[in-house]
């Protein structure tokens, strides 16, 4: 009986988005709502689903992203993220405790880094290969459910794992950013992810190129009141800039 309504539940995640905690104790009345919320987490464990209040959503449909692949974004912008990266290697300091995001601006900034004694987390399994190449850097790698678009890990695990990671400034790129929307990404277990060290880091140092300016995706992870500085290669656009300075963001060319 325990296979045949885990089997059911499994349909239910490949065929919708979300699957609520009342619908599954509905369909399932002769069982607990203790045992419904176990074989939630056995989904979860299994990388189906992740748990939400209320439920859980389907990894089927949360996956997909609406960025470019890696390899194509890592042959776009170079000479702007060389700058953005060389920027943000300005603001470290030695003793404190870093977060770098995943993506091709970060990969850069990985890259650059002088060898100096930092403890830096990342989320991006590349990133923690090539600051290996630091003798001194102590890289600590999130855990969890790898994204192949972006080659980045995110999930419930990575969240546990960060729980216990203190950060004091946290170096943040989005996939775009307005005034209406803040800061957004294409990819919903991404968003949590990066919604979670923005709440918290000490400070949030968000790396923006002038390609994601006036850009929306569908899931917002922050807003300017979230940020203590924006590094840019080019002219905020006005509305963006007056968001910046009305939340008393710092702003820095590259």
């Amino acid at each position: 009986m325990n296979s045949e309504r885990r089997s059911v539940i499994k349909e239910l995640l490949c065929s919708k988005p979300f699957v609520s905690l009342k619908e599954l104790t509905d369909l399932f009345p002769e069982v607990s709502s203790m045992t419904i919320r176990r074989d939630i987490d056995y989904f979860e464990q299994q990388g189906d689903a992740i748990k939400v209040r209320g439920g859980a959503r389907s990894m089927k449909f949360i996956t997909t992203s609406m960025e470019e692949e890696f390899p194509s974004r890592m042959q776009k912008n170079i000479p702007a993220k060389e700058a953005l990266a060389k920027k943000a290697i300005e603001m470290l300091e030695t003793g404190r405790s870093f977060f770098l995001d995943s993506g091709t601006t970060m990969m850069m900034m990985a890259s650059l880094l002088p060898e100096e004694r930092f403890t830096i987390t990342t989320t991006g399994p590349n990133i923690a290969i090539e600051l290996l190449h630091k003798k001194q850097t102590i890289v600590n790698l999130v855990g969890g459910m790898l994204n192949r678009d972006n080659i980045s890990v995110s999930g419930t695990q990575a969240l546990r794992f960060l729980d216990d990671i203190n950060i004091d400034t946290a170096f943040i790129v989005p996939s775009g950013a307005s005034a209406q929307t803040g800061l957004t990404c294409g990819n919903y277990s991404e968003c949590e992810l990066k919604k979670f060290i923005v709440e918290k880091a000490r400070r949030v140092i968000v790396l923006l190129d002038t390609t994601k300016y006036d850009k929306s995706l569908p899931y917002t992870f922050g807003n300017f009141k979230d940020i203590y500085m924006i590094i840019t290669n080019g002219r905020l656009p006005e509305d963006i800039a007056n968001a910046a300075e009305e939340n008393g963001v710092l702003v820095v060319r590259a």
